[in-house]
């Protein structure tokens, strides 16, 4: 073990130590809802500066919470319920007492409330993004909806609407509705309508009033115009996870009332297992048990917290340690751009530098126009020190003293702490930095810097960054330009359009183009920097033909930048920019394109990038995330891209999709995902997502992605149909682009550990399945999936295992005594691909043998699920289960003989009334001739 080694050990120790020494409430700063006691703690609800002020909002969200937390604790069985919430105040709205926020931003919300320029109306939904029994990203909740009564007839009381969606995202379950399946054909071949439990009754209601089904549903297809109403009473008690709305339900739904055969994402998404199934495997359920007695826990507590003015203090490394690979001037140029263009309009900036001790180069000062940040830019570190010994804590500390100027606290202030140092005392600071209420984004500069920097963001909620020593790697601004307010007014914020660097040849050029949307324009700026003296030529097209040349830029020799800001809105369109090296001698080029929004009533298109979890363990993948919108509504069939950078390795770029298939859960809801498992080394790596969106399709889904409280069409009240208010559309722009759109973002950086040094053995298995379906025709089942790879969701996996069985637990618990299907044809396809298989299942099942788990006489219900292996017989997860209803009956043989024999008894049966017939006549006929013979004598005789 190296010196290094032992020393962030031990620095790791004192830091685990002093965490349990510390006090709960600390242990809260920065960190995500936790569970204590039965009580969730640190709950944030974040109110966005767009949403108008209304003194009705915040009691309305306080009711809300409080009738959730004794609903919750219910359903749960009395496990769970909310003890404090934190409500964030917009800094827009009027000062009334609030206290001061400290780290909590819009960003961190766990639950935001939003309206997005004018949109009214909205369903309240959760993104989700991961798989069954994963955490989602966060609940929305339109102002609207929690300021208009009238919605709650619609929805259901907004207390059960919102455990409903705290489900959503705290325990990883899925809706059990299906607006696009609203019914389903069962196993008994009958119509039933999608819903859990089944318990749940109501009737088919068409235009004119109630129908039968017949009259809905012709030749398996809805009719225009039909709906199926709920009766409002009911007996059924589940589930909150398809209607919360009805009186009657007050639990999920288990194992006993599941509808398994229900065409719905928890069925899809978690293979069949009931909610109250995947809800009780959770770590919330698993570390705590319910409360004693029978009394209801205590309503939630609320703190009331308002974002004060913006405070950014820059807390630069000045050690010995900057003057390697040109970190310092690579520093300075991205401190530049980011007090030139990134911080907002009216933010408080202070700049301290540091080695073994801080120094305060400049105190607060306001930004109010170009010339203010011209001056904090002077203030800037151009030296370094002799001293290679650093301290973060020291210049932490001066960055406090610097904040607290403003009103005597820290509060709610901002630390950009950038280092390519160590520091083995970090420990000695933690307690000051928990109970600074500042937020402190950490940028590590190079391999050197210390292993246990980010613990300092991970305690704080800030950023994390990772900046490679590569001179040609723009990833130090990029992570600047990442670093914005956080309070969610998109208007106010810069968005980044381009960011690329090359090494390039003396008298070669660097050349490309990049696209200014017409949702974007304003204060659009392009960056220029180089690593030797003297600018590039430079060359900057306009999409009207207009020509920029190097005396139009602004140029800095001092940080070798040269910035060229559009005036008045760029015009939209293809800009290109051609840089040619000038010098002798190889040269680092890099560009740098931001714009802001350029009209108020239409959101710019935005990207987050983001990794599954800070650190991973080699050999599992890790998993990548881009989150590209407009407004509230995704945006589809994008290009995305994800560029991963090693400390020593050249880098990795990805494409990642939102196909519904591997890393991605959900189909079309804008959050593209891929797996990443090309580890070269151990230690930290950068990550960079850039999403290119061609003008020729249509970029933004009909719907909100996520899983949405179910919306009610009316009830059914003592026999009379009572119909909602017609559901509100969220309005979006149809607006067409002509020229498409480009983004580029930071997604910070993670760390990998485990890495085995030089060549290793395959030890990545094929990905697993998690969108396969089954269709039943008649005796046949058809199967379709995607294809997953040899490694993950790359290449070409060799084999795959399907079976199938009667009884759904088999298939669940014990996949390899499942009935196998014969596969020997089918070979897998590129991964990505559409997989189609389809078989006989009454080849590989006989009636008799295996007993029909509840279904009736002429009919199977069947359950399938697949395996994938790659060349070196690394075995995927099994997917998800799959199940399909075959009309066919148990054994062909007793019904063929059974038809032979109505057969010849109706040919019996014609055969016997034929004889009967012909004997009939037969006889008329004698008897008549006997008559006629005894009239014929008698005449005679006469």
């Amino acid at each position: 073990m190296t010196y290094r080694d032992n020393a962030g050990t031990v620095c790791r120790l004192k830091i685990a130590a002093l965490l349990v020494a510390l006090s709960p409430e600390l242990l809260l700063v920065g960190a995500e809802v936790q569970l204590q006691d039965n009580g969730y703690n640190g709950l944030l609800i974040a109110i966005n500066p767009q949403a108008s002020e209304d003194r009705n909002l915040i009691p309305n969200i306080k009711e809300m919470i409080t009738e959730a937390s004794f609903y919750l604790f219910n359903a749960t069985k009395r496990r769970v319920f909310f003890r404090s919430i934190k409500i964030l105040i917009p800094a827009t709205w009027k000062a009334n007492n609030y206290s001061k926020a400290k780290q909590e931003s819009y960003e961190k919300a766990n639950v935001k409330v939003t309206d997005w320029y004018g949109t009214r109306g909205g369903d309240p939904y959760t993104l989700q993004y991961r798989g069954c029994g994963k955490e989602g990203k966060y609940i929305y909740f339109s102002p609207d909806f929690l300021l208009n009564d009238d919605l709650t007839a619609d929805y259901g009381s907004r207390g059960r609407v919102f455990v409903h969606e705290w489900a959503h995202l705290r325990w990883g379950v899925f809706d059990e509705y299906n607006n696009e399946k609203p019914f389903y054909i069962n196993g008994q071949n009958q119509i039933k309508v999608t819903r859990c439990s089944s318990d749940i009754t109501g009737m088919f209601v068409c235009e004119k009033g109630p129908c039968p089904q017949e009259n809905c549903i012709i030749s398996k297809l809805f009719q225009e115009g039909c709906t199926f109403i709920y009766n409002r009473t009911q007996n059924a008690t589940a589930s909150i996870m398809f209607m919360q709305s009805l009186s009657s339900v007050v639990e999920f739904c288990n194992a006993s009332t599941h509808n398994r055969e229900a065409p719905n994402l928890q069925n899809q998404r978690c293979s069949l297992r009931s909610t109250w199934d995947v809800i009780s495997d959770s770590a919330d359920f698993n570390h705590s048990f319910p409360m004693n007695g029978t009394g209801l826990p205590p309503p939630p507590t609320f703190s009331l917290v308002q974002a004060g003015d913006k405070v950014v203090c820059l807390v630069l490394d000045v050690s010995s340690r900057m003057a390697e690979a040109d970190r310092l001037l690579r520093l300075q140029q991205a401190a530049e751009f980011y007090l030139m263009q990134i911080v907002e309009m009216h933010t408080f900036v202070g700049i301290v530098s540091f080695n073994s001790k801080g120094e305060i180069r400049t105190q607060l000062r306001r930004i109010n126009s170009d010339d203010d940040c011209k001056l904090l830019v002077s203030y800037l570190p151009a030296t370094v020190s002799a001293e290679a010994e650093t301290s973060f804590c020291s210049g932490l500390k001066r960055g406090f003293e610097v904040a607290e100027k403003l009103n005597g606290k820290a509060y709610g202030s901002v630390m950009i702490l950038a280092t390519g140092g160590e520091d083995e005392r970090v420990s000695d600071c933690l307690l000051a930095v928990l109970s600074s209420g500042s937020t402190i984004h950490t940028i590590a500069l190079g391999s050197s810097a210390d292993e246990n920097l980010e613990e300092l963001s991970r305690l704080t909620g800030g950023l994390k960054f990772f900046v490679p020593d590569k001179s040609n790697s723009n990833s130090l601004i990029d992570a600047f330009g990442r670093i914005s307010s956080g309070n969610g007014d998109i208007l106010q914020q810069r968005i980044q359009l381009a960011s690329t660097g090359e090494s390039v040849k003396p008298h070669q050029q660097l050349e490309n183009t990049v696209t200014v949307d017409s949702a974007v324009g304003n204060d659009t700026t392009f960056l220029v920097t180089w690593q030797t003296r003297g600018p590039p030529e430079i060359v900057l097209l306009d999409p009207s033909g207009r020509k920029y040349h190097t005396h139009n830029f602004i140029v800095s020799e001092a940080v070798r930048t040269a910035r060229l800001c559009v005036p008045g809105t760029a015009k939209p369109g293809l800009w290109a920019y051609m840089l040619n090296n000038t010098h002798h001698s190889l040269q680092a080029l890099t560009v740098t394109v931001t714009s802001r929004a350029s009209r108020p009533a239409q959101p710019p298109a935005t990207v987050e990038a983001f990794v599954e979890t800070d650190s991973m363990s080699f050999p599992h993948p890790m998993t990548v995330y881009a989150n590209v919108r407009k407004g509230l509504h995704p945006i589809l069939d994008a290009m995305v891209t994800a560029t991963v950078e090693p400390e020593d390795e050249d880098p990795v770029t990805l494409k990642l999709f939102d196909d519904g298939a591997g890393a991605d859960v959900i189909k079309n809801d804008g959050i593209y995902s891929r797996y990443f498992f090309s580890f070269a080394v151990n230690g930290r790596y950068s990550l960079k997502v850039h999403v290119n969106h061609s003008p020729s399709i249509s970029a933004l889904g009909h719907t909100i992605p996520g899983s949405h409280a179910m919306y009610v069409p009316g009830y059914i009240a003592n026999g009379h149909i009572q119909m909602n208010a017609p559901r509100r559309p969220v309005g979006r722009s149809e607006e067409q682009q002509k020229w498409g759109f480009s983004r580029i973002i930071s997604g910070g950086s993670f760390s990998v550990l485990g890495v085995p040094a030089g060549p290793h053995p395959d030890v990545f298995p094929p990905c697993k399945i998690i969108d396969l379906e089954a269709v039943a025709v008649e005796e046949e089942v058809t199967l379709s999936w995607t294809a997953p790879g040899e490694d993950f969701d790359q290449g070409q996996a060799n084999s795959y295992e399907i079976r199938m069985s009667k009884k759904l637990q088999n298939i669940q618990d014990d996949f390899n005594n499942a009935i196998l299907v014969n596969t020997s044809k089918l070979s897998p396809q590129q991964a990505g691909t559409k997989e189609i298989f389809t078989f006989l299942p009454k080849l590989f099942i006989n009636g008799p043998e295996h007993p029909l788990d509840g279904e009736t006489q002429g009919s199977h219900r069947v359950y399938v699920a697949i395996r994938t292996t790659d060349k070196n017989s690394l075995e995927s997860a099994v997917s998800n289960i799959a199940q399909a209803s075959l009309f066919v009956p148990h054994n062909s043989a007793p019904v063929l003989a059974r038809d032979r024999l109505i057969l010849k008894g109706t040919l019996t049966a014609m055969v016997f009334m034929g004889i009967i017939c012909v004997t009939i006549v037969v006889t008329h006929c004698i008897l008549n001739k006997k008559k006629a013979d005894r009239n014929e004598n008698g005449t005679k005789l006469l």
